[in-house]
């Protein structure tokens, strides 16, 4: 796997606009996703490369550009039709994601669920974030993964208020 070029700014403000380009489109709207939920304006531009890389490398810009502008901790809760996740950030310095969802084995729009697990670490990492991921109910692989993209931008919005 190769390391995949990306950029990543952060607008503040619900009416800011959304330019997302990551090379995998149900990526692009999971980042959507967060973005609302967030409360923030997301252009992030990935180099063309492969489907892992690129994954990994929309985790690290996005950690890097809300790095500076988190507080100490953020909780978010969101539904996603059947699926219900809850998604618990602490600034601790110490890169770690602890989840209950199985994101291993399927695939959700075409997305391996374990790339997104990649994600969610390649963000941790760069942010120095430790994230709990607990999901509550969902069946459907699509909406367990909008759900916890949605908490996790709930969860960032409350972590930049604190």
């Amino acid at each position: 796997m190769t390391k995949a070029a990306a950029a990543a700014q952060i607008t503040l403000g619900h009416a800011a606009e959304n330019r997302i380009s990551t090379g995998v489109a149900v990526l692009d709207h999971l980042l959507l996703q967060l973005a609302e939920a967030g409360r923030f304006g997301l252009r992030l531009e990935i180099a063309p490369d492969e489907p892992e890389a690129e994954v990994d490398a929309a985790g690290a810009a996005l950690g890097a550009a809300v790095r500076p502008l988190l507080g100490q901790r953020g909780v978010g809760v969101v539904a996603a039709d059947e699926a219900l996740a809850m998604v618990v950030l602490e600034a601790s310095g110490k890169p770690l994601v602890a989840s209950n969802a199985d994101l291993t084995s399927t695939k959700a729009g075409g997305l391996r669920t374990d790339l997104a697990a990649a994600f969610l670490r390649g963000l941790a990492e760069e942010a120095g974030l430790t994230i709990h991921v607990r999901l509550f109910e969902g069946q459907d692989s699509q909406h367990v993964l909008e759900a916890i993209f949605k908490a996790l931008g709930a969860a960032l919005d409350d972590a930049r208020q604190t």
